[in-house]
C-alpha cells in the first residue's frame, strides 16, 4: 500500500491540535465566526508555508546568480499582479 503525497492545500482533512493566545482566537472568532475558524487557519498556514517556499527559492537563486535587480523586482510584480489577480486568489503585490 502505497502513502499519497500531498501539496500544499491539497488532500483530506486531518486533525490536529493548536494553541493560540486566547486574543488571537477571539480576534479570529471574530472576523470568521466560530464555523470557518479552522478554514482561517488553514489558509493562514498555506499562506504562510508558500511564502516561506517563495524566500527559500529566492535565496537559493541569489546565492547561485547574485542579487535580483530592481528592474527584475518590478517585472515579477506585475506577472504576480496579472496572474493572481486573474485566478483571484492572491491580492496584487504593493
Amino acid at each position: 500500500m502505497s502513502e499519497a503525497t500531498y501539496n500544499i492545500g491539497e488532500g483530506p482533512a486531518t486533525r490536529v491540535s493548536l494553541s493560540l493566545p486566547e486574543g488571537t482566537a477571539e480576534a479570529i472568532r471574530a472576523r470568521v465566526g466560530k464555523r470557518e475558524f479552522s478554514a482561517f487557519i488553514a489558509a493562514a498556514v498555506e499562506r504562510e508555508l508558500r511564502g516561506q517556499v517563495l524566500d527559500e527559492y529566492l535565496a537559493d537563486y541569489e546565492s547561485r546568480k547574485g542579487p535580483v535587480s530592481a528592474q527584475a523586482k518590478q517585472e515579477a510584480r506585475q506577472v504576480f499582479d496579472e496572474v493572481f489577480a486573474e485566478e483571484g486568489q492572491w491580492p496584487a503585490a504593493s
